[in-house]
């Protein structure tokens, strides 16, 4: 199930692939404000001010909930998570999952509070501002560079994510990781012809052969310091065979079946903070559960084991 907004009024509806001759194409975010230490920008950093709204299944959202774990301002940025299974009306809150800032029922509530004739898709993560109560950003790779850089004097300021020294290497990486990877996946899950499907896959494939070479001379993508490249791939990996491999039919090998990015990815998972941001129920439960043209009975799978984490919830 997916939903956008059509000047504020929401409406259910797939990505339409017909225009594009089948092939996904991801709409670019909206709200696209920052948060600078000095508050230049209209958003200055300061403690308790700013809310993420997130889903612990989706990739962009757990790469925000990584940088916040690794800069620790869990106690500086608040937190709240929708449900893993879309309801008709798109991301949702529950009694069990609420909304902790604004008592929504729906993650398309936020939007219209900051634009009430919004259209668009409704995504997460989105950045929240408690003060000026609107959308700051929802565009995930500017979230976590202001995580990065704007908190330091709240935060572990001892390490930057995305030194200034690496950033033209690291803006590198993260295009064609974006590219061919983070996006891949989708395009070939989403695609609606066989050729869409087809060019998704051999690039997606070609990119992930070409990581692991890098890998077996490279502990990290970048020498041996993680950077923010190896986070916004980590979490394309983590979902990669228990959620991409077959919902998606990314099925030529599994993450496990690569040497050096399997080691890569259990290295980084055991990171001090990082396996409590990675779910594996509401990761497999959303993709299986809300996406019926792709697996209409929603029946969710029971395995597969994932040696990366096999105390995150086993099978």
């Amino acid at each position: 199930m997916s939903v956008y907004l059509q000047n504020g009024e929401w409406h259910p509806g797939w990505y339409d692939t017909r225009a594009t001759h089948g092939e996904f194409l991801r709409p670019a975010a909206v709200f696209r404000d920052w948060i600078t230490a000095d508050g230049s920008s209209g958003y200055p950093a300061q403690p308790g001010r700013y809310h993420l709204y997130v889903s612990l299944a989706c990739p962009w959202a757990h790469r925000t909930l990584i940088v916040r774990a690794l800069k620790r301002l869990e106690a500086v940025v608040s937190v709240s998570i929708v449900e893993p299974v879309m309801s008709e009306q798109g991301w949702c809150f529950s009694d069990t999952l609420p909304d902790h800032v604004n008592g929504f029922s729906f993650l398309h509530q936020l939007y219209t509070a900051t634009q009430p004739d919004y259209s668009g898709r409704i995504s997460v993560p989105v950045l929240w501002d408690k003060v000026r109560n609107r959308i700051v950003n929802n565009e995930s790779s500017e979230i976590i560079r202001m995580l990065n850089g704007a908190f330091n004097q709240f935060g572990d300021a001892s390490f930057d994510l995305c030194p200034e020294a690496l950033r033209v290497e690291i803006d590198a990486l993260n295009d064609f990781i974006y590219e061919n990877i983070n996006n891949g996946v989708y395009r070939c899950g989403f695609a609606s012809t066989q050729a869409s499907y087809e060019n998704a896959f051999h690039k997606l494939f070609a990119a992930l052969d070409q990581i692991e070479a890098w890998l077996a001379n490279s502990r990290y993508l970048v020498g041996d310091q993680i950077t923010e490249a190896d986070w916004r791939l980590f979490t394309t990996l983590a979902r990669f065979d228990a959620v991409y491999y077959s919902h998606f039919k990314c099925s030529r090998n599994r993450i496990e079946d690569f040497p050096h990015l399997s080691r890569y990815l259990r290295e980084l998972y055991l990171v001090p903070g990082i396996a409590s941001t990675v779910d594996i129920d509401h990761i497999k439960r959303h993709y299986f559960m809300s996406h019926p043209h792709i697996n209409p009975t929603g029946i969710v799978p029971v395995g597969p084991r994932l040696k990366f984490c096999a105390d995150a919830g086993a099978l």
